[in-house]
């Protein structure tokens, strides 16, 4: 949300007032420039930010700024240039579909949030209604009906034709001119509306009433077409949130269980789910085991068995077990409803091509103005050219310039792009992201937690000091470890428990970063951490612990020293095994053309060891500043992808051109990276890929067809083959042809990834 607008109604420290609208009849791009351009000009209005697949609004609001700077003007403006506009109330305010199920309350826990996801839209398929229920297809129908009309009395009645048609085209016209008017006050004289006004009554001025007629008719049908068009692409968005079932069986404190609304759960409440039945919140599993299919979230296709203590997603099939499940997140904040939400909101983000398209057609619509003004002019007054052919063809070269399917041909892509990808588990915020992806040739992933499944365990443990053993190694080591979050840490922890020992208490705990942790354990200074850092703080390790370390590491093993009082008290030895999928998604992406490295903070040996399985370059020994030096130098060669968990690599992720965050479920990697897969597969990587390179090829081929078509009708327009109702009907076909091969996305499949040998590179 552009400068911090989040929610209808809110406050901002500036005295300002962060206000959201659900918009009407938002079709193509060109609807968004509309919008802003028309509010941008408003006393008191700023931050404007129009999302046309999400069909939102919001803006910034000072209402300071004079008696013209309120919501209702705002309202106003919205409903005259066509885009009427219904305010979403503030949390905790009741919402009309809603209130009808659930107490007011429901609201506090999440249901502005699926209030504001498409409930009420007025596409051809929000609320079941189909496409002659909605403003623009009664329209469509009543000018049909009105040229219809006009024909017929014009076979009754030849001599008044031109009569009864010039009076179906000015009542045609009312509603296309009086928005036109009304962008034209607001600043924008170069609308479609304008071009299609003109070339109508222009029509009209000749003698060509009957073509100006179906030309205002067709123009319509073109709007209606692509609101149908536009409402089956934000289907795929809205699908994510009607994942939910509207109610769950929760269980009351004398342990009846009652069906209530599934908005209306908080955290810390029970639910029961019977085998068969969908899941309705974020939770974890208390009691009873089962298999749960969350295709329907991550995309995963085979049922993943669930038990105590484990998570269960909003939205997934409970196959063939009863669960007990606790809920963790409310209805506004599980899984579904953040990734519908960064969906949505990742549909506003203009792609780089996007912005180029746009810019272009700023210039586009006056320049096709003064061509067709000289296309008038200039035969007849130099060449002695006819006046009424020439300002014919003029007129129809207006049509011919109406930018709509250009404009179209890349959020289209975008957001199909996008859904296709949410559906699968693959999370990208926004079309910059998604075209830069695929235009990369290097991916750097970090090992453990990316490459592996970040789950090491303590292998050996070697003493070293004079009478101590492996327990007293462990003892210590787990003592320091035991308030770490840490991988490594916790395999420590879990390691001394398996074995029996309590760590004594620690104090003054602290870190060196990138190289160790420490802590004062019974009056003594310990050290956990690299040998490398050993031999920095002055503890000689002795020639037999050096050799060890090196075998241990040849087995793709991690070492770590733990030192007592600044003497050597033993080894530390781990293994992180690389998750199943990794080695096909290496292999995937080198047959996509992509060079993947493995940036890791563990030494030489051991990410060789690793990386030699996976078949992929190596760069080891690398603290956090290390890794940002070696994306930087990547990036001298071309865009790069960064792969890490979220958390520890955000630098490097914020320093990719890129970052992709493994583990999309997480608050962490929902907000830090570029994108994230909520599948924690390294495969998806190689999808990702795959997904943007054949958004950005759609892309190419809308844009493709749209100027073709273009330059097809301007020649034959200017031939005089063409002309009115062809020209307008080209344009509406042209929006209708990219916005179909958009929609093709929808049905991507990452099925589609290559899967080469999986042999490593020589």
């Amino acid at each position: 949300m552009a400068d911090g607008v989040q929610r209808a109604g809110t406050t901002l420290p500036d005295g300002g007032e962060a206000l959201a609208w659900r918009l009407e009849g938002m079709d193509c791009a060109s609807c968004v420039a509309k919008v802003e351009g028309a509010l941008a000009r408003m006393p008191g209005v700023s931050a404007v930010e129009a999302n046309l697949m999400g069909e939102r609004l919001t803006l910034r609001l000072d209402r300071s700024a004079g008696p013209e700077a309120t919501p209702e003007t705002v309202e106003r403006r919205l409903a005259a240039i066509g885009h009427p506009a219904t305010r979403l109330a503030p949390p905790g305010a009741p919402a009309t579909h809603r209130a009808r199920e659930a107490a007011s309350e429901a609201h506090a826990r999440g249901e502005a949030f699926l209030h504001a996801h498409g409930d009420e839209d007025d596409d051809e398929a929000a609320e079941g209604r189909r496409w002659w229920q909605t403003a623009k297809g009664r329209l469509v129908l009543g000018l049909g009906a009105l040229v219809a009309a006009a024909w017929g009395l014009s076979h009754l009645l030849p001599r008044e034709a031109y009569w009864i048609y010039l009076a179906a085209t000015l009542v045609a016209l009312w509603p296309f001119g009086r928005r036109a008017v009304a962008l034209a006050r607001a600043g924008n004289p170069f609308s479609i509306e304008t071009l299609m006004c003109v070339a109508a009554l222009g029509a009209v001025a000749i003698g060509a009433a009957e073509e100006a007629a179906v030309v205002v008719f067709l123009f319509a049908l073109g709007e209606l077409l692509e609101n149908v068009a536009a409402g089956r692409a934000r289907a795929g968005i809205r699908a994510l949130v009607e994942l939910i079932p509207r109610t769950a069986r929760r269980e009351r404190a004398d342990g009846a269980v009652e069906a209530v609304p599934a908005e209306r759960l908080g955290v810390g409440d029970l639910v029961r789910v019977r085998p068969g039945d969908r899941v309705p919140c974020d939770g974890e599993i208390i009691e009873g085991r089962s298999s749960l299919d969350e295709s329907p979230v991550t995309g995963e296709s085979v049922p993943v068995p669930r038990g105590p203590g484990e998570p269960v997603l909003a939205g997934s099939v409970n196959a063939d077990g009863n669960l007990r499940v606790r809920v963790t997140r409310a209805a506004a904040d599980n899984t579904l409803a953040r990734i519908a939400r960064m969906v949505e909101e990742a549909t506003a983000s203009r792609a780089p091509t996007q912005r180029l398209v746009e810019r272009f057609a700023r210039w586009w619509t006056p320049g096709a103005m003064g061509a067709a003004l000289l296309t008038i002019l200039v035969p007849p007054l130099l060449f002695g050219g006819d006046w009424w052919t020439w300002t014919y063809r003029g007129l129809a070269l207006l049509l011919v310039a109406c930018p709509c399917a250009l404009v179209i041909s890349v959020p289209a892509a975008v957001a199909s792009g996008l859904s296709a990808g949410a559906r699968r588990g693959l999370l990208v915020k926004g079309g910059a992201a998604l075209e830069a992806i695929g235009a990369a040739r290097t991916v750097a992933f970090d090992k453990t937690g990316t490459l592996t499944a970040g789950r090491p365990r303590v292998t050996d443990v070697v003493p070293l000091a004079a009478g101590a053993d492996d327990a007293a190694v462990l003892r210590s080591a787990a003592a320091v470890e035991a308030g770490s979050s840490h991988p490594l840490a916790r395999s420590v922890v879990e390691a001394a428990a398996a074995h029996g020992i309590a760590p004594p208490p620690a104090t003054e705990a602290g870190t060196v970063p990138g190289k160790a942790v420490f802590a004062t354990v019974e009056g003594r200074r310990v050290e956990v951490g690299s040998p490398r850092h050993a031999a920095e703080a002055g503890a000689a390790l002795p020639a037999a612990a050096a050799a060890r370390i090196e075998a241990l590491e040849a087995e793709g093993k991690t070492v770590v020293a733990v030192l007592s009082g600044g003497a050597p008290l033993g080894l530390l030895a781990f293994r992180d095994e690389p998750r199943e999928d990794a080695a096909a998604g290496m292999a995937a992406l080198r047959g996509l053309g992509v060079t993947p490295v493995m940036l890791t903070g563990d030494n030489e040996r051991t990410g060789r060891a690793v990386a030699g399985a996976l078949g992929m370059e190596v760069r080891a020994q690398l603290l956090p500043e290390d890794k940002l030096r070696v994306i930087e130098a990547m990036k001298a060669d071309g865009p790069v992808v960064m792969v890490g968990d979220g958390i520890n690599d955000a630098p490097a992720l914020a320093a990719a051109s890129v970052g992709v965050a493994m583990g999309g479920g997480t608050d962490v990697a929902l907000e830090a990276a570029d994108a994230a897969l909520v599948r924690e597969r390294v495969m998806g990587v190689a999808e990702l890929v795959a997904l943007s390179r054949a958004t950005v090829a759609n892309i190419r081929q809308n844009v493709g067809i749209a100027l073709g078509l273009k330059a097809l009708f301007l020649v034959t327009t200017l031939a005089g083959v063409t002309g009115l109702w062809i020209a307008i009907l080209a344009d509406t076909g042209a929006t209708v042809l990219v916005t179909a091969n958009a929609l093709r996305m929808l049905r991507w499949r990452p099925a589609a990834v290559p899967g080469p040998s999986t042999e490593a590179p020589a």
